[in-house]
């Protein structure tokens, strides 16, 4: 079992920055892949936003390329998302996910970001 728990979420103008943190604990050795996904209403499917393998290799949503970075710390088994040039559209619950060896996945419970214009 994996439990996550993230921070950094918060109210931010439109061209501003956030960085959200999620940390792993209990069974860390089997993750792999750790990212965040997003929900940017309620009823919408939630939606990859960027990932992160134990090994360093990222992949983005087209929407958030160049805007944000993601990035993980695997000694504390922390992985961050550094979002910059923020976006009304951007507002959403962000969840963190991890994806073990044997392709288990475990969720956080969110934290809401929110872009005013």
């Amino acid at each position: 079992q994996v439990q996550l728990v993230e921070s950094g979420g918060g109210l931010v103008q439109a061209g501003g920055s956030l960085r959200l943190s999620c940390a792993a604990s209990g069974s860390t050795f089997n993750i792999n892949t750790m990212g965040w996904y997003r929900r940017q209403a309620p009823g919408k499917q939630r939606e990859l936003v960027a990932t992160i393998t134990r090994r360093g290799l990222t992949n983005y949503a087209d929407s958030v390329k160049g805007r944000f970075t993601i990035s993980r710390d695997n000694a504390k088994n922390i992985v961050y998302l550094q979002m910059n040039s923020l976006k009304p559209e951007d507002t959403a619950i962000y969840y963190c996910n991890t994806e073990t060896y044997g392709l288990d996945n475990y969720w956080g419970r969110g934290t809401q970001v929110t872009v005013s214009s």
